[in-house]
């Protein structure tokens, strides 16, 4: 199990708005600033970090699981609404499995960062 990720960004303060607003759908905040490197997560432990610099190379995919498939959707809207590029609309992915049901978006930098829900839609009803 992972406990976190840091990516060097190019621009700080427009990866950490980015973040903020992509992520704010899955409970993400601003946890800690440390030096250099930025932390967003819930609770005081930070999940992604992010540092200023040159950006990470290659891109990278980073996935965060949601709790429905509403939170999926509303990552998406925040995240286009933030300046993220789409790169997979909402919907269900059965090339994975038929519960998959994720979008994605590129970062500021060109990473794709996605959001996945594995919960089955009739688990909703």
């Amino acid at each position: 199990m992972l406990d976190h990720i840091g990516v060097i960004v190019h621009d700080y303060q427009r990866s950490k708005a980015f973040y903020l607003a992509a992520l704010a759908p899955l409970g993400y905040e601003l946890v800690s600033e440390m030096g250099e490197w930025g932390g967003i997560g819930w609770g005081e432990k930070p999940q992604l970090l992010f540092k200023g610099g040159s950006s990470t190379k290659p891109r990278l995919h980073i996935a965060f699981s949601a709790e429905d498939r509403e939170t999926v959707r509303a990552f998406h809207t925040a995240a286009l609404e933030a300046g993220g590029e789409d790169s997979g609309s909402p919907g269900v992915r059965p090339e994975y499995h038929d519960s998959y049901y994720a979008a994605s978006v590129l970062d500021p930098d060109g990473h794709n960062i996605e959001v996945v829900c594995h919960i089955p839609a009739d688990a909703f009803d």
